[in-house]
């Protein structure tokens, strides 16, 4: 891609950037209970939502990586508005594992280039969302101590937040040894997927109307985030 080319792609490089990567669970268990369709509403609620604020709209950028069978981007990095939510289907296995680092390498292109394009941007966002637990890894071995390594490392390096969701089935004690210790995964609530994408769009909306390196405080994971029994 040339400059010129990207500079083209880049829309609002006046604006400071946001860039979010949804890392969507497609295993054929997300068929199950209506997951995938609920998951489908909860993309569209998520762009319809950040478009209503001016100033998110033109600062948060969007890709969308699924995992069920294959890793495939699905979008890569645009704006919202250029975002046209795709409809998802449920197939095959989980590889989570190859999921986390295609997402990692595409917060990583996008962060070289709003650089060469001299574009502000804010600490990006991973976010996955999960009803099962990760095929091709498991605990221990090469491919999950990369994995882990590149959240953990990530995180502490302040190239990314990293945020893990787990639907029922999901494996949370999985998820929390992936997760960063400061964010453990969240459990969603049934059938809450609307509520959790509105959460996310609120987040992005808060982010995008601060300013680089200030303290974000998030909304509330009520309404959607189950809570732990005692």
């Amino acid at each position: 891609m040339s400059k010129l080319e990207s500079r083209v792609e880049l829309a609002n490089p006046e604006e400071p950037h946001v860039a979010t990567v949804l890392l969507l669970d497609v295993s054929a268990s997300m068929g199950d209970n209506n997951k995938i369709e609920q998951l489908n509403e909860g993309l569209r609620v998520f762009k319809e939502e950040i478009c209503q604020d001016d100033r998110a709209r033109k600062r948060v950028d969007l890709a969308v990586v699924s995992f069920g069978g294959n890793v495939n981007v699905l979008h890569d990095f645009s704006s919202i508005e250029a975002f046209d939510p795709p409809q998802l289907a449920a197939n095959g296995q989980t590889p989570m594992g190859q999921a986390i680092l295609k997402a990692v390498e595409l917060i990583e292109q996008r962060k070289a280039h709003y650089k060469s394009n001299a574009v502000d941007y804010f600490r990006p966002w991973i976010f996955m969302i999960t009803d099962g637990e990760p095929t091709d890894m498991s605990p221990g071995n090469p491919q999950w101590q990369e994995v882990v390594k590149a959240v953990r490392e990530g995180e502490k390096k302040r190239k990314f937040l990293f945020f893990a969701i787990g639907v029922e089935p999901a494996n949370m004690s999985i998820l929390a040894q992936i997760s960063p210790a400061e964010r453990p995964p969240q459990r969603l609530a049934h059938g809450k997927f609307k509520e959790l994408f509105s959460w996310v769009s609120k987040s992005q909306q808060c982010i995008a109307n601060s300013q680089i390196g200030q303290q974000v405080q998030l909304p509330p994971a009520t309404g959607w985030a189950e809570i732990p029994s005692q």
